[in-house]
C-alpha cells in the first residue's frame, strides 16, 4: 500500500509536470521555431544569390537547419501523433500561414520539416526534432521503473520498522501465553512513544500476571495443607470410634473420595512445567500400571516401543496415564463380562509420536463427546455408576497441551472410547 501510494503520488506529480511546466515550454518552443521559420523566410526574401548562399551555410552550421527544394513528389509523413502534438502543429499553422505543411517525415529522412512558400516556390525547413519532442520513451520508463524501485524499497523499510515491535509484541504474547513471564519484556525505552507506551502496559500486565500466579501457586499449597491435615485426623478419628465395621468403612470410603477430589482439583489448577525433556514412554507407563497388575477387572495390553522417548514431563505424562487408565477402569467395562479391556498403543509419524489408549465400554453419546474434556462435566453413565469430581479428561487435555502435544477423545468405530495424544520425539543425545 506504501509503494502505491508513492507510485500514484509520482503520477500525480509528473501530471501536474506536464500542465504547469512541459506543455507551456512545448507551445513557447512551437513559438520560437515559427519565428525562425518567419525571420527565414524573410531572409531568403530580401537576400541576393550569392548571400542567400551563405545565409543557408550558416544556418546548417550554427542553427542545424537546413532548406531544401519541394518537391510535389516528396514523400511525407505529417507531424502529430498525440493531442499535445496537434495542438503545437495548430499554433505554427496559425502564426505561418494555412499553407504551412508540418512534417515528422519526408522521402524517409526524419526531423521536424517546415513547409512554406516564397512566392512561386516551395521549401522544406528541416529542424531539429528534439525542440518539440514528447515527454515519454525510454527515459520516462527510465525514471518511472526508478521511481517503482524507490517505492517498493521504502515501502519495505517503513513496513520492516513499523512490523518490527510488533512481531516482537507477539512474540513476547505467546511466551505470556506459555507462562514464561519473565521473558517476555519488552523495551520500555523505544524512540517511538506509541510503542514505548504500549510495551510498559504489557510489562505491568505481565508482572502482574506473574504475581496472580505466584499467589495461585501459594495458594493452592495452602489448601493442601489446611485440608487434608483435618482429613487425616477424621479418618483416624473414624477407625478409632465407630464401633460398626461396614459404618466405619463407608466413611473411610468418603474421606478418601475428598482426598481424592482435593488432588484432582489441585492437578487441574497445577501450574504450568517449564522443563521438558526426553521421557522414555515404556517407564512411565510401567510406573502407572503397576497399581493394577493384580486386579482381575482391568487388563492392559501394551504395543510401544522400549526405546520410544517424548519431548514431555515425567511427572505430568505419568498423570495424564493414570487419569486415562482410571477413567477406563470406572467407565470402560465390557457389556459382556464387566471386565474392562485398555489397549495402550504408541507409533511414530513425521516427528510425532501418536499415543492411543482405547477401551471396550460402551462409549459415550455424541452429544455428551463433545463437552468430556470441559471441566466438571460428566455424562449419564458418570452420574450413575461413579462419583468423581468430572475434571479427569480436562486434566488430561490440560496437561498434554502444557507439554506441546495436542490431545482428542472420540468413539472407536470398534465399539469403546479412544483417546488420541501427540507429543514431539524426542532423541536421546548421541
Amino acid at each position: 500500500m506504501l509503494a502505491l501510494l508513492i507510485f500514484f503520488s509520482s503520477l500525480a506529480w509528473l501530471q501536474m509536470f506536464r500542465t504547469q511546466e512541459y506543455e507551456p515550454r512545448m507551445l513557447r518552443n512551437a513559438h520560437q521555431i515559427a519565428t525562425v521559420v518567419n525571420l527565414t523566410k524573410a531572409a531568403l526574401q530580401h537576400s541576393d544569390a550569392i548571400a542567400r548562399v551563405a545565409l543557408l551555410k550558416m544556418l546548417a552550421d550554427e542553427e542545424n537547419v537546413s532548406i531544401l527544394i519541394r518537391e510535389p513528389t516528396d514523400q511525407v509523413t505529417a507531424f502529430g501523433q498525440s493531442d499535445i502534438e496537434n495542438r503545437l502543429v495548430k499554433e505554427m499553422v496559425k502564426r505561418l500561414g494555412p499553407e504551412t505543411v508540418i512534417a515528422s517525415q519526408v522521402n524517409q529522412e526524419s526531423g521536424l520539416w517546415v513547409g512554406f512558400k516564397i512566392e512561386r516556390d516551395s521549401y522544406w525547413l528541416q529542424m531539429d526534432p528534439a525542440r518539440l519532442q514528447p515527454l515519454g520513451g525510454s527515459a520516462w520508463l527510465t525514471w518511472l521503473a526508478v521511481t517503482l524501485a524507490l517505492s517498493l524499497s521504502g515501502a519495505a523499510i517503513m513496513a520492516k520498522l513499523i512490523n518490527r515491535p510488533l512481531k516482537r509484541l507477539s512474540l513476547a504474547a505467546s511466551q505470556v501465553r506459555e507462562g514464561h513471564f519473565k521473558a517476555s519484556e519488552l523495551n520500555e525505552d523505544e524512540a517511538t512513544n506509541e510503542i514505548r507506551e504500549v510495551n510498559i502496559g504489557f510489562n505491568r500486565m505481565a508482572e502482574r500476571l506473574a504475581k496472580i500466579e505466584q499467589e495461585r501457586a501459594l495458594m493452592l499449597a495452602g489448601i493442601s495443607h489446611d485440608l487434608r491435615t483435618p482429613l487425616a485426623r477424621l479418618r483416624l478419628e473414624t477407625e478409632l470410634s465407630v464401633a460398626d465395621p461396614e459404618t466405619r468403612d463407608l466413611m473411610a470410603a468418603d474421606i478418601a473420595q475428598l482426598d481424592e477430589i482435593i488432588d484432582k482439583f489441585l492437578d487441574y489448577a497445577r501450574p504450568e512445567p517449564t522443563d521438558l525433556g526426553p521421557v522414555l514412554l515404556c517407564g512411565v507407563l510401567s510406573r502407572c500400571i503397576a497399581p493394577w497388575r493384580n486386579n482381575p477387572l482391568l487388563e492392559i495390553s501394551i504395543d510401544v516401543a522400549e526405546d520410544l522417548q517424548v519431548q514431555a514431563e515425567s511427572v505430568e505424562l505419568g498423570r495424564v496415564l493414570s487419569n486415562l487408565l482410571e477413567n477406563a477402569r470406572r467407565y470402560g467395562q465390557s457389556p459382556n463380562d464387566g471386565i474392562t479391556r485398555v489397549e495402550i498403543v504408541a507409533r511414530v509419524h513425521e516427528g510425532w509420536v501418536l499415543l492411543r489408549v482405547r477401551d471396550q465400554g460402551p462409549g459415550v453419546s455424541e452429544e455428551a463427546l463433545k463437552n468430556l474434556t470441559q471441566p466438571f462435566f460428566r455424562g449419564d453413565a458418570a452420574r450413575t455408576s461413579a462419583t468423581g469430581s468430572g475434571l479427569g479428561l480436562a486434566i488430561v487435555e490440560r496437561s498434554v497441551q502444557r507439554m506441546g502435544g495436542t490431545f482428542s477423545v472420540f468413539n472407536n468405530s470398534a465399539g469403546g472410547l479412544m483417546a488420541l495424544m501427540k507429543f514431539r520425539q524426542a532423541h536421546s543425545p548421541a
